[in-house]
């Protein structure tokens, strides 16, 4: 298959880099932004396209890394065109949409949607250490039946997902990065009601959420739970929340209710 990318931001950067890496043959990129375009293909050693025509013209199957509100937009340009997309692979990456939004085109084509569970933070960053990203797929059989095997090859883990599943599966991913900084950012405004200035803060705090980052990777939930609830210290948890007031005191009490559920299941299974 010969790859070409609609989308030249930090998915497209880095899906593109780390495939063209691997041995895949990617033709390059399409943006509406030119300068875009060509600074993706001169970082993947691939081409710029000048128009949405050339690119589908030359690649069997197109990657659409556009932000979720223009994947539609997209493939109503790529509807438009008619037998020119006929029965081309369209893939997008959105975590949230199903491969559904390709269901309504009047042109055979062939959807799917491939989504890293990864940070893509960085355009030219990012690839690097991309092949642990966890990989899900939904859409057509005979498209996921050639990924999966492919994600494989590159080193990827992989999961078939429902469509229906598509949204709760990313509002998961959300609370398990995303969020994850909101409520780092709260403990950062505790700090400061303490007397820590905004860069200490961070600074003080940031060995103790690395470190427990690195346990939960190495030793899973359970074992990587440290604190009051681990020790059964319900005192404690009293005391905090006692401290707490609003935003920062619903999050405490939705949070350390997960925890007790989480100590009480192991026990339960121990």
């Amino acid at each position: 298959m010969r790859v070409g990318f609609i989308g030249a931001g930090r998915m497209g950067f880095t899906f593109g880099k780390h495939l063209k890496t691997n041995g895949a043959d990617v033709a390059g990129y399409f943006s509406r932004n030119i300068d875009s375009a060509k600074e993706a293909a001169a970082f993947t050693d691939t081409s710029s396209y000048e128009t949405i025509e050339a690119l589908v013209a030359d690649c069997d199957t197109i990657f659409i890394t556009v932000p979720d509100g223009q994947i539609a937009v997209v493939a109503d340009q790529l509807e438009s065109m008619g037998d020119a997309a006929r029965d081309k692979i369209l893939v997008h990456t959105s975590g949230a949409l199903s491969s559904r939004i390709f269901s309504n085109m009047r042109t055979p084509v062939h959807g799917c949607s491939i989504h890293p569970i990864y940070a893509t933070s960085s355009k030219y960053e990012s690839y690097k250490g991309f092949e642990r990203a966890f990989m899900t797929l939904e859409g057509d059989d005979t498209v996921i039946a050639y990924f999966e095997p492919l994600l494989k090859e590159l080193g990827h883990k992989t999961k078939v997902i429902s469509p229906e599943d598509k949204v709760r599966y990313h509002a998961a991913c959300v609370m398990a990065s995303n969020l994850v900084i909101g409520l780092y950012s709260m403990a950062v405004e505790s700090f400061e009601a303490c007397g820590f200035e905004g860069a200490e803060a961070e600074e003080a705090l940031m060995p103790l959420f690395k470190n427990n980052a690195e346990n939960l990777a190495a030793y899973g939930m359970r074992d990587a739970l440290t604190g009051p609830v681990a020790r059964g210290d319900m005192e404690t948890v009293r005391k905090h929340k006692e401290v707490l007031a609003g935003d920062s005191l619903a999050a405490y009490e939705i949070l350390t209710n997960a925890l007790v559920k989480l100590v009480d299941t192991g026990r339960e299974t121990g």
